[in-house]
């Protein structure tokens, strides 16, 4: 069965194959695969809503089941940003690094204890002809004073994860994937993968 990873972000595509290995008649596509593909504009006030967006629209354009997922981090004492807004929190052509310097600003007047977030990833797997499956993780944790290794992407230099004292971009790629946002998503994912993977 063919899968195409509704994404262009290598640091996404290489995390979601690494999950997805588990499923060897997977056959793994991205869309680097289809260099001329336009995705839409993500307009959703959701993850949700721009995770079924971006699903919807990559299996009908290419003709391939997709999964396509919406994630960001969440800061409660900021009303919930960055949230959708993760990816370009300071600006349309926002470097990671220009999102995280605008995030500690905004945070620097908080105390610990109003400095929790969580990552929230949700992800829609989707034929041509229909959404199958939509499933959503978090990954709890707190948001650190300044930057802290240089693994990972996005907000992971920040994102100080419950249990571990280790940032996201700390700790090693292999425990990241098994304990991330995207990881949780995806296992809610995989039954209805190894089953559609049977009959397709």
């Amino acid at each position: 069965m063919q899968l195409v990873i509704a994404s262009s972000n290598v640091h996404k595509i290489r995390e979601c194959r690494a999950i997805l290995r588990q499923l060897p008649s997977l056959d793994i596509l991205s869309l680097l695969d289809f260099p001329s593909y336009q995705p839409p504009a993500e307009t959703g006030k959701t993850f949700e809503e721009n995770a079924r967006l971006k699903a919807i629209h990559a299996s009908q354009t290419l003709g391939e089941w997709v999964i396509a997922d919406d994630s960001g981090l969440v800061v409660p004492a900021l009303q919930g940003r960055p949230g959708v807004y993760s990816a370009r929190y300071a600006g349309e052509n926002a470097t990671d690094k220009d999102n995280r310097r605008k995030l500690l600003e905004e945070m620097k007047h908080l105390m610990d204890s109003d400095r929790v977030a969580f990552f929230e990833c949700c992800i829609v797997l989707a034929s041509p002809q229909t959404v199958v499956k939509t499933a959503t993780g978090q990954c709890e944790g707190t948001i650190t004073t300044e930057e802290r290794g240089n693994r990972g992407f996005g907000y992971d230099p920040l994102f100080l994860k419950y249990e571990y004292s280790k940032t996201f971009a700390e700790i090693d790629e292999e425990t990241k994937n098994r304990i991330s946002h995207r990881r949780k998503a995806l296992d809610k994912i995989l039954l209805a993968l190894e089953s559609i993977a049977v009959t397709v």
